[in-house]
């Protein structure tokens, strides 16, 4: 397989990356100049310069792809607008790439479970569930799936929509593990509330699934075990791998919505981006946040073969080799 990766830099781009590499692909990365490559040290591959916004650039990268693995996108953004130009507008620049090419490369799209919004904790969310996002990023991740489906009948499509992301190198769930560091278990009020959860190196098994499969052309599939856990359970988890014993402190939805409001004021005034704010608080206060992994095992014979537990020892352990615990 000759593989362009968007997003390589990034936390699911390495682990791809190097999975890869490992079978012997071919594998190039579309890298901005500014980007921060130390992930991908000791893999090889074919640095591409430029920029998912930038169709020249899209155009030198696709050229020659058998599959492009399209995961670049920002999860934190001041408005809607900027969400929507990364995450949306420029699904349609990369596939007008790949068109043009006229070889018809497979684009396997990374979506995610947020472009659904919440779940109820009676029941998780099926890819037939209509999208119905809450907030900006799961809009704008909806509408880039959306634009890379309309192209099914110019490209060979699929997609992954993952759920929240476990393993070394994750940076979105790392403040759960500070917190736990520190001496605090926060428990929301109103709970528990699920989460589908999963472990990189399983994300990365289906989306090389999804680079080669013929069942899963024009197919969106979730990545998504059996198991739920939640915000309290991943933190007893947490603290249990780093060997601490965390105090529990109860705190109302209302509360932390407010805090989440002002993390977010500061960072509007200063620029530095805090643990903390809406978004994560809105995902934390929702009443589930699951999916079923139903259709990739009835079509793909696929399912997620990490435990969770063994996911959040090893976040743990290489926080603190890297000293961000």
């Amino acid at each position: 397989m000759n593989a362009l990766i968007t997003g390589a830099g990034g936390f699911l781009g390495t682990w791809l990356a190097r999975a890869l590499a490992a079978r012997g692909d071919t594998v190039a990365c579309l890298l901005r100049r500014t980007t921060d490559a130390s992930g991908l040290e000791g893999i090889p591959y074919a640095r591409v310069e430029g920029d998912v916004t930038d169709p020249a650039s899209l155009a030198r990268a696709v050229a020659g792809r058998d599959v492009v693995f399209h995961l670049a996108g920002i999860r934190r953004a001041a408005t809607r607008d900027e969400f929507m130009r990364v995450n949306a507008d420029a699904t349609r620049l990369l596939c007008d790439a790949m068109v043009a090419t006229g070889t018809r490369p497979r684009l396997v799209f990374c979506g995610s479970l947020a472009a659904h919004g919440p779940s109820t904790s009676s029941r998780p969310h099926v890819e037939e569930d209509p999208f119905q996002p809450y907030e900006w990023y799961g809009e704008s991740k909806a509408e880039g799936e959306r634009i890379a489906f309309s192209y099914s009948d110019r490209l060979p499509v699929t997609a992954t929509r993952p759920p929240r992301i476990l393993g070394p190198g994750d940076k979105e769930n790392l403040a759960f593990f500070k917190l736990v560091q520190r001496g605090i278990r926060l428990e929301l009020t109103g709970g528990p509330r699920p989460l589908t959860m999963v472990d990189v190196e399983d994300v990365v098994d289906q989306l090389l699934l999804l680079g080669e499969r013929p069942e899963a052309l024009g197919e969106a599939f979730f990545c998504a075990g059996p198991e739920a856990l939640s915000l309290e359970k991943v933190e007893d988890l947490g603290a249990q791998a780093l060997g601490v014993t965390p105090r529990t402190v109860r705190m109302s939805p209302a509360v932390l919505k407010a805090l989440a409001a002002a993390a977010d004021g500061i960072t509007r005034v200063t620029g530095r981006k805090l643990p903390l704010n809406r978004k994560l608080a809105r995902q934390l206060t929702a009443p589930a946040w699951t999916c079923s992994g139903a259709k990739a095992e009835r079509l793909l014979g696929f399912r997620p073969r990490r435990d969770l537990a063994d996911s959040i020892r090893r976040s743990a352990e290489w926080y603190r080799a890297q000293g961000w615990l």
